[in-house]
């Protein structure tokens, strides 16, 4: 069975930092451009970041660009977000997705409509950002 599981959210101060990872069973990620998303209580989803399959390439939305850094490590089937100086507006839940196209991820990041959705999904982690 193919799955992504996010981890890493919690509660974090303003100007905190937390590290989510996504990872994958059932299948290799290696092969696959994976996408960060984020979803706050009332508004629409947001992808925020993406990087490709062989990492060397990485798009961020203006809203997380200069803070956020997204980053694979393949032979541990793992991607992962550090996300530094975060904001009362970064919480939200945080999922991460699976795609065959880097394409249609960097197209998503400036239109959130201008793309399928990924192929596979994590359930998400939430990240709270409170003082």
């Amino acid at each position: 069975q193919l799955q992504l599981v996010e981890s890493g959210g919690g509660l974090v101060q303003p100007g905190g930092s937390l590290r989510l990872s996504c990872a994958a069973s059932g299948f290799t990620l290696e092969h696959y451009t994976i996408g960060w998303f984020r979803q706050a209580p009332g508004k629409e989803r947001e992808a925020i970041s993406c990087i490709s399959s062989d990492g060397g390439s990485t798009n961020y939305a203006d809203s997380v660009q200069g803070r956020f850094t997204i980053s694979r490590d393949n032979a541990k089937n793992t991607v992962y977000l550090q996300m530094n100086s975060l904001k009362p507006e970064d919480a939200a839940i945080y999922y991460c997705a699976a795609e065959w196209s880097a394409v249609y991820c960097r197209i998503r990041i400036a239109n959130p409509t201008g793309a399928r959705p990924p192929d596979y999904w994590g359930q998400g982690t939430q990240v709270t950002v409170s003082s």
